[in-house]
């Protein structure tokens, strides 16, 4: 039997619990992944860090850092993973087309960008989207303010854009930062940071958790920069929380993010729910609510165009992996039809 308290330091509740059958209550452990690696990954349990394998078709490529999962405590087997109350997933870099995780069971995701050339508004708008369609709260905080000349017109961008969310103006080097993100870092919360290399992510990440994580150097010609860890961890924050360090992305491909792009656009989705046709294409026609927005000044016509990019950009990937899906199941079909002919062959 496990001891729900000592779990809940690690942000168990009822939602994974609610999960497990009497049988599972009475001879499975819960834990939390940690690491996750080729063959193996590392957890978190009520009597402390231990690794785990994997039973026999499992792949590690279905485990997100932030897991949870029920392991059987005399072989340190992972029996099944728990659902998800939040999920961090992109499409992976490549032509193939599959879905990477990135993290699970996030509570806040920190968007971070910068008062220099990294700052940009279709860049925050596309993680605004990952993180609403993963279920999780965004926080954006704006670093380097203290080598802009006004750190406010970057606030007043963010907020243009993103009105509803928190915005803040941190220095990641401050150790005052810790206590600008401490609401969202008690005890069995769950963060993690997002946003380009070169923006403070991994700084910030040494201010809230007290441990040396490797950074890399920035470019000044670009502001761009190299995050020096490749493998995603969780480490314990002192309030009481938990961090999920994550590499900075190169690239980040969506798919199945049209929830999250309603969220991140919902000025142009109630607008567009008022145009006189049910398939308005927002160019000319008449009665266009958001051509009307436009011409009153109210609406950036450039938001426009990011929406309507972002959208088709979520179309063609989500069509493309469920394609990929779909040949996948066809595949699989076949596959096992030729065996069961095989099969009947072998026996004639």
């Amino acid at each position: 039997m496990f001891s729900s308290q000592l779990l809940t330091d690690l942000g168990w509740s009822n939602h994974f619990l609610g999960q497990l059958t009497e049988a599972e209550l009475e001879t499975t452990l819960p834990a939390r992944l940690t690491e996750v690696h080729r063959d193996r990954a590392s957890a978190l349990t009520q009597d402390g860090p231990r690794d785990l394998n994997l039973l026999g078709g499992q792949s590690t490529g279905d485990l997100a850092v932030g897991d949870w999962c029920l392991f059987d405590p005399e072989t340190g087997r992972i029996l099944r993973v728990l659902d998800r109350k939040s999920r961090l997933a992109r499409r992976a870099a490549g032509e193939v087309a599959r879905e990477q995780l990135i993290a699970a069971n996030v509570d806040t995701a920190f968007l971070t960008t910068s008062c220099n050339a990294d700052f940009n508004e279709a860049r925050i708008e596309r993680y605004l989207a990952l993180i609403h369609t993963g279920g999780i709260e965004p926080v954006i905080l704006i670093t380097k303010s203290d080598l802009a000349d006004d750190p406010q017109s970057f606030l007043d961008r963010v907020r243009n854009i993103a009105p509803k969310t928190v915005a803040l103006a941190v220095n990641a080097r401050d150790p005052a930062a810790a206590s600008q993100l401490s609401p969202w870092t008690g005890r069995g919360q769950t963060v993690c940071f997002l946003g380009s290399s070169g923006v403070g992510k991994s700084t910030l990440a040494v201010t809230l958790t007290g441990l040396n994580l490797a950074t890399g150097a920035i470019r000044e010609d670009d502001a761009k920069g190299r995050h020096t860890t490749t493998n995603r961890a969780l480490f314990r924050i002192p309030d009481g929380g938990w961090l999920i360090d994550t590499p900075g992305m190169r690239e980040l491909r969506l798919s199945d993010v049209s929830e999250g792009i309603e969220i991140t656009f919902a000025d142009l989705a109630d607008l567009e729910r008022q145009c006189r046709f049910s398939d308005c294409k927002h160019e000319a026609e008449p009665g266009c609510a958001i051509q009307e927005a436009i011409a009153a000044g109210s609406l950036d016509p450039a938001r426009l165009v990011r929406w309507q990019k972002l959208r088709r950009e979520d179309q063609w990937n989500s069509a493309s992996v469920a394609e990929l899906r779909s040949t996948a199941r066809r595949f699989g079909k076949m596959t096992r039809n030729a065996g069961k002919h095989k099969r009947g062959w072998d026996t004639e």
